[in-house]
Parts: C-alpha cells; structure tokens; sequence
C-alpha cells in the first residue's frame, strides 16, 4: 500500500486506476454465470497480469488460472498459484527446459499444441525427465489465428498424443476471438453459441472414437454468456471481464459504466480553441481502434465527463478534439481505454481506488512476460 496519496487526484500521470466496485461487481457476475452453468471459471491473467488480481478471482470461487506465456506462469507460481493453463503453444529447446521446471514445482500446469511437431517437442522434453505433461489440443473455433478445425486432424493429433510416452491429453481449447469483429451483440451471441457447440460436438466425436477428453475449454469475455450455457462446456477463460473497456462496450458486452480501469492523465496544452492535449500518448494508450463500426465510441479511449474525442495520439501526446469543452492546464482526466489487456502491459503499477480515495496499489508483476 502506498503512503504516498490519499487522493488518486494527487498521483503523477499517466497512470493507471481501477475503480474497486466495479471490478468486484464484474468478478462476481462471472462467476455467477459459471456457478450457474455448473461450470469452472478459470480467468485469463494476460489482462491483469497481477497477482494480487487473481488470488481476488480464486477467492471469489475461480478454479486455477489461464496465462498467455511461459514468463507469466513462472510469475504466477512464484507467488503460489499451483494450477495453471498456458493458453500457448510452446515450442524451442530453452522454453521446453523451462516448462519442465515449471512442471516439477507446482501441481498442474498445462499447455496446448495443434501440431504434431509441437507435440513431439513437448514429448522429448518431458520422457528426459521422468515426467508427463497434460497438454490440449487447440481448436480453431472460426478464429482462424491457430487451432485445428478439421476432425481427421484433430483424431489424428489426439492418436499420436495418446501414443506417445511423456505426454497426455488434457482436453480441447478454444478462443471465439472472432466476437471481437461482431457487428452487434446478436452475432455476438451466435458466435459464442457455435463456439460452445462446435467444441462439444468434436469432444462427442473424439469419444466415441476412444479418446478420453477430460475437459473442453472455452475462452472469450464477450461470448462467455452464450458459449457457458451449452451443456457439455466444462471450463470458461475470460480476461477482459475483469475491467472491460471500450471495444467490450462498443460490442454490447457491458456498458461503459461497467469499465472498472482508467488512465488517469493531465491537460498540458490547450493550443487552439477546438484543441487540447493530454499527457498519455500511444505508450500509455495503446493504438488499438474500435473494432465495431456501428460503435457509438470513436477515438484512442473513452473520456469520462467531457464531450471531446482523442482523435490521434504520438508517443507521449493525446490530442483531443472539441466544440467548446473546457479544459484547463494541470486538469486530471479518466480515460477509458479501448483495449485493457495491451495498456497494463504499459504500466509498472495499478492504483486500486474506492471513489477519490486511493486504497491499494499494485506492482503488475508479469508485464513484459512475453517470452
């Protein structure tokens, strides 16, 4: 905790803020979906890459946690997480060394694959240590990013896994990244509906042809609703969920009131009458762009109480534009920004805040952890 401010108008910007109420209220209504569906709830660390977040997430009823990297694992089993998805596949000498440590020190780690070669690595790796490694088989739910989406490749990568000493089928796992290019929350709904029963028709086909399929895993924060309400979904891996942001909004995910983290900046400029000029740039924003183009959001984020529009952003500046807003030099804004996960990646620490009042502060632990 920081003695250093009371009042999160006092912190020097950019820098990054979560509002804890709505964080808490977007924790527990996921949960809630799961504990309804009868389902696990395993959250996507790459959004927050904090600790701290995600013991809240398992204390509140999460069942282990999903990572993006190898680096983030080993930051989350330092600090005591003993039930981990890698939702990567993890190929090279080096890293393979280090899954392995990362296998012999916690109680369940796993990965994903989607091609023999993958497989094989992982393989040899764990035979020369005595050990065998759970891993999932990567199905391309309409993504088309990786994953296999043909069934004769799907059995025939589940045959070889079965085959092969020093690994073992876990599952299936997908992510519907696709909602993110939805047109409105109805496609988004029929994307989350087919993801949940595209992976459950190929667990059905793999067991009746044998193969044991223990989990199916499924994974996006604006299809979660839809895909979790398909019997046979064992295990949902949202991230975003835990602060949304505007794409979220733009899509009908949430609403802007249920975003939860904020870049908090300062005017430094007012260079023209429809001009002014905020310290966060692209290093603090990030350059992602609304994906929907029916969006009532435009811009590089969102600004709370004023009608203005970052219309484009350098390195260091954000350049707002509008039609008689006032602004004033050393004024502190809230922005909130239109992709959560890339912007915590920005930040060393995040301000936890309940109204003005600054109660906590976190060290975003596994930011930079992309190897």
């Amino acid at each position: 905790m920081s003695n250093l401010f009371t009042n999160f108008i006092e912190i020097e910007t950019p820098a990054l803020i979560i509002e804890q109420s709505r964080m808490m209220s977007n924790l527990h209504r996921m949960q809630k979906i799961c504990d309804e569906a009868g389902i696990n709830l395993r959250p996507h660390t790459k959004t927050h890459k904090t600790p701290e977040l995600a013991k809240i997430q398992q204390k509140l009823g999460a069942t282990g946690i999903a990572v993006a990297k190898l680096g983030e694992a080993e930051v989350m089993a330092d600090s005591g997480f003993s039930d981990i998805q890698i939702a990567n596949i993890i190929v090279g000498e080096t890293k393979l060394r280090r899954l392995v440590e990362l296998h012999k020190r916690i109680d369940r780690i796993t990965c994903t694959v989607d091609s023999f070669a993958a497989a094989k690595g992982i393989a040899e790796a764990f035979i020369q240590s005595g050990r065998v490694m759970e891993i999932f088989i990567e199905i391309n739910s309409g993504l088309n990013r990786s994953g296999l989406s043909d069934y004769g490749d799907i059995a025939d990568l589940a045959e070889f896994i079965n085959g092969t000493e020093g690994i073992a089928l876990a599952g299936i796992l997908t992510h519907a990244g696709q909602a993110y290019f939805a047109q409105d929350i109805e496609e988004v709904k029929e994307i989350g509906t087919h993801e949940g029963e595209f992976m459950v028709g190929i667990a059905s086909q793999l067991r009746s042809d044998g193969y044991e399929v223990n989990t199916v895993s499924v994974g996006s924060t604006p299809t979660a609703p839809y895909s979790s309400q398909i019997k046979g979904v064992d295990e949902l891996r949202p991230g975003n969920y835990i602060f949304y942001d505007v794409i979220q909004s733009s899509l009908g995910a949430c609403t802007i009131d249920d975003c939860a983290l904020s870049v908090l900046a300062t005017v430094i400029g007012k260079p023209a009458m429809d001009r002014a000029i905020i310290d966060a740039g692209a290093k603090a924003l990030a350059l992602d762009k609304i994906t929907n183009p029916n969006s009532q959001f435009s811009g590089h984020g969102y600004i709370n109480d004023k009608n203005a529009v970052i219309a484009r952003v350098s390195e260091e500046h954000g350049i707002m534009i509008h039609q008689g807003e006032v602004f004033r030099i050393g004024e502190k804004l809230r922005i909130i920004p239109n992709h959560v996960c890339v912007v915590m990646n920005l930040f060393d620490k995040v301000y936890l805040v309940d109204g003005d009042k600054v109660i906590d502060e976190y060290i975003i632990q596994a930011r930079g952890k992309s190897q």
